[in-house]
């Protein structure tokens, strides 16, 4: 299981991935907002998002978790 995190403070931007999607390493699970700079976070291994627990125009905090992978 892979756990990824929020690297700094930012504002959800896009929401690329679903929760069940199968994704491999290096697949666009987010992109974060950032003084107007856009960040993808990405999946770093390959497997099933199990948990993403952010949505399009929240903020988050350095930490916190954007996607869980199975």
């Amino acid at each position: 299981m892979s756990t990824i995190r929020a690297e700094m403070a930012a504002t959800v931007w896009k929401v690329v991935a679903r929760e069940g999607d199968q994704v491999g390493p290096d697949d666009v699970l987010v992109v974060l907002e950032s003084m107007k700079m856009e960040i993808p976070v990405v999946a770093e291994t390959a497997g099933t998002v199990t948990s993403l627990p952010v949505a399009e125009g929240a903020l988050v905090q350095e930490g916190d978790v954007l996607a869980v992978i199975g």
